[in-house]
């Protein structure tokens, strides 16, 4: 069952490409940009990250951090940041564990889903934007979303 709109996120904590742990609860109230992508270097998926790093200090002007998600290993995560210049860290789902956890289906059958999610500070789910061809729009979503939550 995917959770949507009005759903309390799950609780999770993973690791980083840099070993670092994290959860909703670290964020101290502050809204958290959370997109599921199927893997690193790929070329949506790398078109859908570099788009976030190049909107990253507008969301973050929003009050919100940004954390993106796959099943890829912190070997793999710490390539991706490092040549794209990623600002943000990319959480190592091994099992795809929290991909299960927010329901996020597979695309086209066999591919892991891209979705979006905007946790407000609070753990309520306030988008779960769902787009496996458009990588771009995911960013905007994300961005008006969060100008509602801070008017």
């Amino acid at each position: 069952m995917a959770i949507a709109v009005g759903d309390k996120a799950p609780a999770f904590r993973l690791k980083d490409q840099n070993g670092v742990s994290r959860g909703l609860e670290d964020l101290n109230g502050k809204p958290l940009v959370l997109f599921f992508y199927p893997k690193d270097d790929t070329p949506g998926c790398t078109a859908e990250a570099c788009t976030f790093r190049d909107n990253y200090a507008s969301l973050q002007a929003l009050g919100a951090e940004v954390w993106g998600v796959s099943g890829d290993g912190a070997a793999s995560h710490r390539k991706f940041v490092e040549r794209h210049q990623l600002p943000f860290p990319l959480l190592v789902d091994e099992g795809n564990k929290l991909r299960q956890a927010f329901g996020v289906a597979k695309a086209l059958l066999f591919l892991p889903g891209r979705v979006t999610y905007v946790i407000d500070g609070q753990g309520q789910v306030r988008l779960a934007f769902n787009a496996m061809l458009d990588a771009s729009a995911h960013v905007g979503q994300a961005r008006q979303c969060l100008e509602q939550l801070k008017a």
